[in-house]
């Protein structure tokens, strides 16, 4: 299950990853100030900051509640200003931005439910909260804290 859950973060990320370079062109730059986007010589790099920094602190599991809050940063306004189907009259491109927003919406999903759980058991976080937690052993209904019985109420 714990090798599920890192491919599964791999997956995740890789559409983030993949697209954060292309947010320092000129090209996503111009495209976003034509669809309203204020700003955007200015948002365009950070929501590239925001991808790239929030998609490697989830694929890594370092931090992976901070990366899902910074993709869902990233996700909420990039949703409604570049895939507003609803302001498309194109049929064609009326159903591809349709779909994009919808993919955003599941995307949002997926960082909520990591910004709940975490990264899983084989990540960083893991391995750093095991190695905060080694003084203290958990045995039964009480614990076990440098060598003395305590009881947990």
């Amino acid at each position: 299950m714990k090798y599920m859950i890192l491919l599964g973060r791999l997956l995740f990320t890789w559409i983030f990853l993949s697209s954060s370079i292309a947010h320092f062109s000129a090209p996503m730059i111009e495209h976003a100030a034509s669809k309203g986007v204020p700003m955007a010589s200015l948002v365009v790099p950070v929501a590239g900051v925001l991808c790239l920094v929030g998609g490697l602190c989830i694929l890594l599991g370092f931090k992976a509640r901070f990366g899902a809050g910074l993709l869902i940063l990233f996700l909420v306004p990039v949703t409604y200003y570049m895939h507003d189907y609803w302001n498309v009259a194109d049929p064609m491109q009326h159903m591809q931005q349709m779909i994009n927003f919808n993919k955003n919406l599941a995307l949002v999903g997926g960082a909520l439910y990591i910004a709940c759980y975490g990264a899983g058991a084989l990540s960083i976080d893991a391995l750093l909260s095991r190695n905060r937690h080694t003084a203290t052993i958990t045995r039964g209904f009480g614990t076990m804290h440098r060598g003395k019985h305590v009881i947990s109420h």
